[in-house]
């Protein structure tokens, strides 16, 4: 009796070589693909997920989120970086003030749809 976690596989080595150039046709650039697994693995710390969770509400300054978050100011000012850098928020100062929120609509998606996704 096989293991429910096992991965079934082919018994024998059969390639179906139309299927395979035709999705090989159809495959990015590696470059391409390196670069969409940088961006996931920005949605694979949680710090970063309540921080795009916070914006989705409202634009905030680092000190607001920090303490809705229960954090350091520099805790979330360093997830702020790599969000940024990634392009997933943005900011603008108001005085000595600088308030943060979501880039574009498209993060706000992604996450809905892993919500979905893991509620199911």
């Amino acid at each position: 009796m096989r293991e429910q976690n096992e991965v079934a596989k082919c018994e024998e080595l059969c390639i179906h070589e139309n299927v395979v150039k035709d999705v090989q046709g159809h495959m990015p650039p590696d470059e391409k693909l390196i670069d969409l697994a940088d961006f996931f693995k920005i949605f694979g710390d949680t710090t970063r997920i309540k921080i795009l969770y916070v914006l989705f509400q409202s634009e905030m300054c680092v000190c607001d989120i920090a303490d809705l978050l229960n954090m350091t100011q520099s805790a979330i000012s360093h997830q702020l970086r790599v969000l940024k850098q990634m392009q997933l928020v943005k900011f603008r100062r108001e005085g000595k003030t600088v308030f943060y929120s979501l880039s574009d609509g498209h993060i706000k998606t992604i996450i809905n749809q892993g919500m979905e996704h893991i509620n199911e």
